[in-house]
């Protein structure tokens, strides 16, 4: 979110990228605060990163094996990607899928204070491809999935993104986890038809309400824990 008091600096519009199905993504300043738009609609903002790190601490948490797997989706800017480092063991490996090649761009340079070297750490492994596509191919291959593709469980951004949520790509899901793994999504509203949907595909679903500012309550995040179960 671009500070509102801060009425004397002026808002700088940095970069756009272009999205697969024709929409476009603006990345905006405004002094030392950064946002990254679609439309009207902020999808993240330096400011508001609590619930964006939590995603990853609250699933990374879960995890005891000390090679897990974890695949993120999407790299948004490198919040959830810096608490999942923090957290996972030296054996740990995590692949990033991102779409849009313009957003490494921005985390290689505007936004590079933010992302500090995380894209150099050893256990990293960025895929440029939709994160639909590496979990259909995973068959049992990860720990953890951690979701934040877009505003919540639907294609406001991308509409493919909406086979993500839907009963066969849940169910896709599913299948990429290994018996126990846990499958992480964020979202800025609630949903309890998602979280139906979630209960009929045989995930065990956990729904944290998470404050997006740290300390603040006014506007609250929902993230989804969904594990799977140990026998598969």
């Amino acid at each position: 979110m671009l500070a509102t008091s801060d009425t004397h600096t002026p808002v700088e519009l940095l970069d756009t990228a272009e999205l697969p199905d024709g929409g476009l993504l603006r990345l905006w300043k405004r002094g030392t605060d950064y946002s990254i738009r679609f439309g009207e609609e902020e999808l993240m903002g330096n400011q508001v990163r609590h619930s964006e790190e939590a995603l990853a601490t609250l699933a990374c948490r879960r995890l005891t094996d000390p090679e897990s797997r974890i695949l993120i989706g999407g790299l948004g800017m490198g919040f959830t990607l810096g608490a999942a480092l923090a957290i996972l063991p030296p054996k740990a490996r995590v692949t990033v899928a991102e779409l849009v090649p313009r957003i490494v761009t921005w985390a290689n340079g505007p936004l590079a204070h933010l992302f500090h070297d995380h894209l150099a750490d050893p256990r990293l492994s960025l895929e440029m491809e939709d994160v639909h596509d590496v979990i259909e191919r995973a068959e049992a291959g990860f720990d953890a999935i951690l979701l934040d593709v877009d505003n919540g469980p639907d294609g406001l951004i991308h509409l493919a993104n909406e086979r993500l949520y839907s009963n066969w790509g849940l169910r896709a899901a599913h299948a990429a986890l290994k018996p126990g793994g846990i499958l992480a999504i964020w979202s800025a509203y609630a949903d309890d038809a998602f979280v139906d949907r979630l209960d009929s595909i045989g995930f065990d679903v956990e729904e944290v309400s998470i404050p997006a500012f740290a300390g603040g309550e006014h506007v609250i995040h929902k993230i989804w824990l969904a594990g799977k179960c140990e026998g598969g």
